[in-house]
């Protein structure tokens, strides 16, 4: 059997050559690519949910916590978001060979910009198999090779989407190895992955904290991530109360194990009113609440003590942090300590103070009168999204087709030479 060095670089060899060939390939087959994978997941719905009821089992039988089984686990209104996504991205304008902001210089050429594949993106994510449809679907659209490695506890999944991938992209003429699936669960691949510069051009993580920060020291290529989300959801004097009530509870309850999901809540000290009633809702639905002593004198339902810990960590758990803050500038300064960097929310019908959170607040996404829950590719009408980024170099925020592209000067001339 070879090493898995070996079997790893074999893949960025193959990846680096159908990245030439995806560049250059047309956006309608791109565009029938895509469609092609679609036809073949919708024929294949009873083998992969079997795949994935193969990885369920191991996970539970291993005791993987509810956030981890709860993103493992593929419905069949999963494989149906599976299909809306692709057709999305397959209808998404092209963004490869824009060119935009041309202008005419004095010389008389004329300089603008076009937009490029990045060339070959290695993605790492834990128990997501979703994940592995959304990055090949914009990695493909976007002209880009892919390297996708899943994590031990999805391989059957990832395996069974892998076969859907490679049968759609031979149905169109595209190479298979344009979407590639890392057949080996050993930590040493990605270990490779994140150190083969000559083959790969940008590295993905989506996962726990311990491994992005493990990719983000070891890595010899770029690094597109997110270390937390630890999102805010701030509910001002100005509140519209059953806005404030709906908004709270969904950002919390919708779902636990996302990054989008609300960890701590803030409150107006003039607001306190409304915090009985959304304490209640959630401690209905089993949300265990911990607050400030403030939070804890207003609401019977906050039984227990925040600690400084809570306040900075990212639960993915039915758990709420609570604390009634002084006004914006209360809870900007809350966000500033503690926030990262990720998604936050303000409710208010006050319009100066909700531009202020727009402005001031330093987040990749900022939202007024909405769950947090939204700050999604699918949402922001992306199609999908390869990751969330709250770096602030390249792409930020939700990454989408023109996250995976950069540009590159174009010059139009007509025999000018420089004087």
């Amino acid at each position: 059997m070879e090493s898995t060095q070996d079997y790893m670089r074999a893949v960025g060899e193959r990846a680096r050559r159908a990245s030439k060939t995806l560049a250059s390939a047309p956006v309608a087959r791109r565009n029938a690519a895509l469609r092609a994978i679609a036809e073949a997941i919708a024929g294949s719905r009873d083998s992969l949910l079997a795949a994935n009821l193969e990885d369920v089992e191991r996970g539970s039988e291993s005791g993987l916590d509810a956030a981890l089984m709860d993103r493992l686990t593929l419905t069949e209104p999963g494989i149906d978001a599976l299909l809306a996504s692709l057709e999305q991205v397959a209808t998404l304008p092209d963004p490869v060979g824009a060119i935009d902001d041309v202008r005419t210089m004095d010389s008389g050429i004329r300089v603008g910009t076009m937009r490029v594949p990045l060339g070959v993106i290695g993605m790492i994510y834990e128990s997501r198999p979703n994940v592995t449809i959304e990055a090949a679907s914009l990695c493909l659209k976007s002209g880009n090779a892919a390297i996708l490695r899943g994590g031990s506890e999805s391989i059957s999944s990832n395996r069974a989407l892998g076969r859907c991938i490679a049968l759609g992209l031979e149905q169109v003429g595209l190479p298979q190895a344009a979407i590639q699936v890392v057949d080996r669960v050993d930590r040493a691949a990605v270990g490779e992955l994140i150190t083969m510069p000559e083959y790969v051009d940008i590295v993905i993580p989506r996962g726990g904290k311990g491994l992005i920060e493990r990719i983000a020291k070891e890595a010899r290529v770029p690094v597109l991530k997110h270390l937390d989300g630890i999102c805010h959801v701030f509910i001002h004097a100005d509140a519209d109360p059953q806005k404030a009530l709906a908004i709270a509870v969904n950002a919390k309850t919708q779902r636990y194990g996302t990054c989008n999901t609300m960890e701590t809540l803030l409150i107006d000290a003039a607001a306190s009113a409304l915090l009985p009633p959304m304490a209640e809702a959630m401690a209905n639905l089993g949300v265990e609440l911990r607050g400030c002593t403030k939070a804890r004198n207003v609401a019977p339902a906050i039984t227990l003590a925040a600690t400084e810990e809570d306040w900075q960590t990212e639960y993915l758990a039915p758990i709420l942090s609570i604390r009634v803050v002084e006004g914006l500038e209360g809870a900007m300064a809350h966000i500033d300590q503690y926030g990262s960097g990720h998604t936050d929310s303000i409710v208010t019908d006050n319009h100066s103070i909700a531009m202020r959170f727009l402005r001031e607040v330093d987040s990749s996404s900022v939202m007024i009168n909405a769950s947090t829950r939204f700050a999604d590719g699918f949402e922001y009408g992306l199609g999908a999204e390869i990751g969330i980024s709250t770096d602030k170099l390249h792409a930020r925020g939700p990454v989408g087709l023109l996250g995976l592209t950069s540009c590159k000067y174009v010059v139009f001339g007509d025999g000018q030479t420089r004087q």
